[in-house]
């Protein structure tokens, strides 16, 4: 009972401690939440929620409202960044990814059918899901959760015990019962340094379709890196195919920093901002290196 006790204790304090850097955003008739990352009133929310450029309504813990301004969105990872035109706000810091574990508990905020503040308790379920979006996208390197997401959770925290943020809450299934998704705070690191200095992501693209994937020992003990991205296959007369890429090659780095999952080519490839990109292959058993020069119109990955 004294773990339970203290248990109940804990998350009370955590509430208490991250709550007031979860507010709501308002555009239109439609409703979703945002948290606070810059003490400053710079705010992650989600694109769906507030990109369309429309005027934004921020409404703050005890009921009072201010406008927002949309500083930029990425459509790519539905996110959007927002700044609050007034005060500085308490603000969560992003948690580090290398401390995201299946297993670890999380508590969303958020703001269902417009309950202000609501909170659920769960688990991290699973790493680097991808899911569809919108006309023919896919979300990819999400985290899987059982806190109960909702419509009006979107573009709100999951955090851990700490009060870090691990993700920002962006869909479910609706047909599902436990079953949540966040955009990593990987993702959100890189994407929300970019929008602050550009106020958009300017993507490149290879020209394929890849998915992560865990090495076996054996093989990770040979490329010195426990996962990597599979290329399933290379699109007809796209960058990747001119480069000499081929189906079932399993990509290792890009600008010579190791690669796991789609998520980090994308964020090499637009932080580096080089035309030519060099890439680490693992290839009939042995390393191999091509450079390419990626698409500025999407194709597959």
């Amino acid at each position: 009972m004294t773990s339970l006790l203290e248990l109940s204790e804990a998350l009370q304090q955590l509430v208490s401690r991250v709550s007031p850097a979860v507010v709501g955003v308002e555009q239109g008739r439609g409703a979703g939440t945002g948290v606070v990352v810059a003490s400053d009133g710079y705010l992650l929310t989600n694109h769906h929620v507030a990109g369309s450029g429309r005027a934004l309504r921020i409404r703050l813990p005890g009921g009072d409202t201010t406008k927002g301004e949309l500083v930029g969105s990425d459509p790519a990872t539905d996110l959007a960044e927002v700044k609050v035109t007034d005060a500085r706000r308490v603000q969560l810091p992003l948690a580090d990814p290398a401390s995201i574990a299946v297993g670890q508990l999380v508590v969303a905020i958020g703001n269902p059918f417009r309950f202000e503040r609501s909170v659920s308790l769960g688990i991290v379920s699973a790493l680097d899901r991808s899911l569809p979006g919108p006309n023919g996208t896919l979300f990819e390197g999400l985290l899987q959760t059982d806190a109960a997401i909702n419509p009006g959770n979107s573009g709100g925290p999951l955090v851990n015990a700490r009060g870090e943020v691990v993700g920002i809450n962006t869909a479910v299934i609706p047909w599902a019962q436990g079953m949540g998704f966040a955009v990593s705070a990987r993702t959100a690191t890189w994407v929300t340094s970019v929008l602050m200095s550009r106020g958009k992501v300017d993507r490149r693209y290879l020209g394929v379709a890849a998915r992560s994937e865990q090495l076996s020992p054996d093989l990770a003990a040979s490329t010195g890196q426990p996962k990597a991205v599979r290329i399933l296959s290379v699109g007809s007369g796209s960058p990747a195919e001119t480069a000499g890429l081929r189906p079932e090659d399993l990509l290792l780095g890009v600008h010579g920093e190791a690669v796991g999952n789609v998520d980090d080519i994308h964020r090499l490839m637009v932080t580096r901002g080089a035309e030519v990109v060099p890439l680490a292959l693992w290839r009939r058993n042995a390393r191999e290196f091509v450079t390419v020069v990626p698409a500025r119109e999407r194709q597959a990955a």
